[in-house]
């Protein structure tokens, strides 16, 4: 055999072997064109419009839960239909909440920028909410502050239940409301709904019944109270808005007296209602004898309603003796009625009488 050195090119572990081959860079993928990319970009403004279009609508038509915060309500938006709150269901009510939050939500409307409208109520609303709600909800209710401001149509009992529990605790759970955002076409509407609800949830008693419906009156919401009990109690019989309305005459002569008229049941307050239409100056004498602070609760003030109702007539008319106001004409009466009587009252005196009533109206 020949010597030499061996061939190595055929061996797998030469230099050559070594040598790594170039791989080359991979290419960019393909950039869409222009018409596809503004298209895609377009379809997704067009999407994030739409939600929001939909959100807008969903909390313009009432459809969408808010939580706001508490001192951003305005309780005093429309006078309360309810006069107090009952001791024992308020406190259930507060429990509930303590333990398991808010499941029902309140209703608002929106009333934009401004201050409170709770510092605009009357002094009787004031002094009874502050009876009811507590020196927390005063203090908050002392100060203006602006910032967007929402009216409360229904849930007073919920908030105030709220205001409440955070008061006590601090706990941030309860700082806000659970709200739908209403928008009713006129403030007749809005009593309405803040009526119906309670309706449904906790009936009123007649009285108050009696009283929202001639606050309504006179905030302008409805030009009568006719008009009044038949669109606040539209689904309620013709008998019973009837009695609605004799409980009226309660509210007339003696709101204000009366520090627990939720407690008048249907069967004393339509006895009431009769004896004031019958004699509307006694109703002065009770409410003086309600103002004088003797019933502490509702059981006494319930019994000197009572003992008024059933009292004989001759006990309760106050008899006023007939004052001669011109020869021949005497005159009787008291704060809501006077009668002329006398040789001569005639014929011509009581059209001259009427003209004259005519001309100062």
């Amino acid at each position: 055999m020949p010597e030499g050195p061996l061939e190595t090119k055929s061996m797998p572990f030469g230099p050559a072997s070594r040598a790594v081959s170039p791989v080359p860079p991979a290419a960019p993928a393909p950039r869409p064109p222009p018409i596809s990319r503004i298209a895609a970009e377009t379809a997704a403004t067009a999407a994030l419009e739409a939600l929001a279009g939909e959100v807008a609508e969903a909390r313009a038509t009432g459809r969408m839960v808010e939580a706001l915060p508490l001192d951003t309500i305005d309780t005093g938006h429309l006078v309360r239909d309810r006069v107090s709150f009952d001791g024992e269901d308020f406190d259930a009510l507060v429990e509930s909440l303590r333990l398991h939050g808010q499941r029902a939500p309140v209703e608002v409307i929106d009333l934009g920028q401004g201050f409170r409208s709770d510092l605009h109520l009357s002094s009787a609303d004031g002094e009874t909410r502050g009876r009811v709600m507590g020196q927390g909800d005063a203090a908050r209710d002392a100060a203006p502050e602006t910032g967007r401001r929402y009216g409360l149509i229904s849930g007073w009992r919920r908030l105030s239940a709220l205001r409440r529990l955070h008061a006590e605790t601090g706990e941030a759970r309860f700082a806000t409301v659970l709200a739908l955002l209403r928008t009713p076409e006129s403030s007749g509407a809005a009593y309405v709904a803040m009526v119906e609800e309670n309706e449904i949830r906790a009936g009123l008693s007649y009285y108050e019944r009696a009283r929202i419906a001639a606050k309504a009156v006179e905030a302008g919401a409805f030009a009568d109270r006719g008009e009044a009990l038949r669109s606040l109690y539209a689904t309620a019989s013709r008998a019973k808005r009837s009695k609605i309305g004799s409980f009226l005459n309660l509210y007339d002569a003696l709101d204000g007296s009366l520090r627990f008229p939720a407690a008048i049941g249907e069967r004393l307050g339509l006895q009431l209602a009769q004896r004031l239409a019958e004699e509307p100056e006694a109703g002065a004498a009770l409410a003086r004898l309600l103002s004088s602070g003797e019933s502490a609760d509702p059981a006494m003030e319930l019994a000197t309603l009572a003992r008024w109702a059933e009292a004989p007539r001759s006990a309760l008319r106050q008899k006023t003796a007939a004052q001669e106001i011109l020869p021949g004409i005497a005159m009787t009466g008291g704060a809501r009625r006077i009668v002329l009587s006398g040789p001569a009252v005639t014929p011509a005196l009581r059209d001259r009488l009427a003209e004259w009533l005519r001309l100062q109206g």
